[in-house]
């Protein structure tokens, strides 16, 4: 296992170049097991997310190839319904299987996943869906075994939990119906685009769905389906990541192929608290800068196209050595605070109340050995290390490359000074 050592203080500036979303790369993974025949995907990022999604593809028997980010799957008949638990207990997004394997199979047998432990996080919505399909599940040995020997059949099905809609409950869905005989409307459908991009992609397979993007989507189920090609879209939260690095501490730096239209809730906080966001024309570029009298700010959390849950811990980090006092409150993770602790080690004053975070600015932070709780507080740890005085050790950096493609060597070619090294105090990783 490694550690990241962070030497703070040193100014960003420069350009970096965004890798292919992580979240909308692990269900088009899994989608490819909906054809036989060859699927070719690019900008998959290289983190061990996407490589364990590659790893259980191929267990269960498909051919897997990669190189320089683009992946070719073929998924001949004979590919096996039944997941290992050793390779999906690393992955929550292995739920993600469930859907292709039942459109394909009719049945499948998948280990119940494992992951961030940042708050309970069910899969109640993943088995309800398939269950309005038409599908038998039970759990038998820790292991989702589900069977529908009839065929899956299309239906109407609601998706919103508790907590607002379910985006891989929405995914799953959708890839259980495009096989499936008649209609299939999915009701309060996440919107996020990486829903957009996996509807986009089974389309070029051959699918018929209509309304991704919206709270309504409608799948028209098809006999088969094909192979085609794609490339995935930008991450929205490296994206982000990185534009908050930029408004923490740096002469300006400029953040290449993003999507605009995806950023919108964090570039408007970003400006509201003081800083400059500038877009290129196309909106496939944006040039970051810190204010000169910068303020705090309020967030909520929400669906897209809110406040995205996967961003707050990172304004945390920025909101630390921000005049003023700062509201973070996340309602789809309520339990996602444990970065917060560690930001406290580094100087940070922060107080937790029922899921919210309430952050009185510093005028600095000191460099202290940290240690990463799960994939966006170890960024969020990466940012307040960057503005921290003296060095900074983030242990467990195994939760960084989860999510972020190669993050040291692009902090390094922006002028941090970062370095990555075996840390002898942590035993090899054998679960996240």
């Amino acid at each position: 296992m490694d550690k990241l050592i962070v030497e703070g203080g040193h100014l960003l500036k420069g350009s970096v170049n965004i890798s292919g979303s992580k979240n909308a790369s692990l269900p088009i993974l899994a989608a490819a097991l909906l054809t036989d025949d060859p699927v070719r995907i690019s900008r998959v990022p290289d983190v061990s997310d996407t490589n364990y999604m590659l790893q259980i593809l191929s267990q269960l028997g498909a051919s897997v190839e990669r190189s320089s980010g683009t992946v070719r799957i073929d998924s001949p008949d004979g590919i096996s319904s039944s997941a290992s638990y050793e390779q999906v207990r690393k992955m929550r997004a292995s739920i993600c299987l469930l859907g292709p394997m039942m459109a394909r199979m009719n049945r499948c047998t998948l280990p119940l996943p494992g992951g961030c432990v940042i708050g309970d996080r069910p899969v109640d919505l993943h088995v309800r869906a398939i269950q309005a399909l038409g599908a038998r599940v039970r759990v038998k040995g820790g292991n989702l075994v589900i069977e529908a020997p009839n065929g899956l059949v299309g239906a109407t099905v609601d998706m919103r939990g508790d907590n607002g809609p379910t985006v891989l409950g929405t995914d799953n869905l959708m890839m259980a119906a495009v096989l499936a005989r008649g209609t299939t409307v999915i009701e309060s459908a996440a919107r996020e685009p990486e829903v957009v991009d996996l509807a986009n992609f089974l389309n070029k397979m051959g699918a018929h769905i209509e309304g991704a993007g919206s709270r309504t989507i409608t799948i028209h189920g098809v006999e088969r389906l094909h192979g085609c090609q794609h490339t995935v879209i930008p991450d929205r939260i490296e994206a982000g990541t990185f534009m908050v690095a930029g408004a923490l501490i740096s002469e300006g730096i400029t953040i290449n192929r993003v999507c605009q239209e995806h950023l919108t809730a964090l570039a408007d906080l970003l400006v509201e608290c003081g800083h400059t966001v500038r877009f290129s024309e196309d909106g496939s570029s944006v040039f970051v800068a810190p204010g000169t009298s910068p303020k705090g700010g309020k967030i909520t959390t929400s669906p897209y196209p809110g406040f995205p849950t996967d961003m707050q811990a990172q304004m945390t980090a920025l909101f630390s050595v921000t005049p003023g006092i700062s509201v973070v409150r996340d309602t789809i993770f309520p339990q996602r605070f444990m970065h917060c602790s560690e930001l406290k080690r580094m100087g940070a004053n922060i107080k937790m109340d029922n899921g919210t975070a309430i952050i009185t600015g510093t005028d600095r932070l000191s460099g202290a050995p940290v240690m990463a709780s799960d994939l966006r507080a170890s960024a969020a740890l990466v940012l307040a290390a960057l503005a921290a005085e003296g060095t900074t050790e983030i242990h467990r950096l195994y939760h960084i490359d989860r999510g972020y493609e190669m993050l040291d060597d692009k902090l390094l070619g922006l002028g941090a000074y970062v370095r990555r090294v075996p840390d002898p105090k942590e035993p090899a990783a054998q679960a996240i």
